[in-house]
């Protein structure tokens, strides 16, 4: 499995992600990855991360990881049952599509990997700016839609 996270600038750290997907695993990733990622990019504390509402990002120990972080950036909040507007997921389907034209097909797990890191760091920052100016409109349709189904 990968973790990733982007800003309107660029992509931030992809991470291979080998254990179970815990809170405390996350934690980790949190603590190395995410934490001098956000103090690089937004250095004086106003960005805002995203993540959607799978149980392992609501625990209360990740939420309390977040609370502590204030000050270096904001948890934002998310609809329940809304992992379409997920911006991130886009990423994910667009290096799906690109791993399903590549052959010959990936022959082993390392291949998949180095496959999928290619294609992520090869990905058009286009795409990252154009992904963060929809942010308001996709929390807009999926507030409405309840978390329903949408067109993201």
């Amino acid at each position: 499995m990968l973790w990733g996270t982007f800003s309107r600038a660029t992509l931030g750290p992809v991470v291979v992600v080998e254990q179970t997907t815990k809170a405390a695993n996350n934690l980790n990733i949190f603590a190395d990855q995410l934490y001098p990622y956000m103090a690089f990019v937004f250095p004086t504390g106003n960005g805002i991360f995203q993540q959607d509402n799978a149980p392992c990002h609501k625990a209360r120990i990740v939420l309390e990881w977040f609370e502590e972080h204030t000050d270096e950036f904001h948890l934002m909040s998310w609809p329940p049952n809304s992992p379409d507007i997920n911006p991130m997921e886009h990423i994910w389907d667009v290096m799906e599509q690109q791993l399903r034209a590549q052959t010959p097909p990936c022959p082993n797990i390392s291949t998949l990997r180095d496959r999928c890191l290619d294609i992520c760091y090869n990905l058009s920052p286009i795409m990252y700016q154009k992904l963060v100016t929809s942010m308001a409109r996709r929390f807009a349709v999926g507030s409405k839609d309840k978390g329903g189904a949408t067109s993201y």
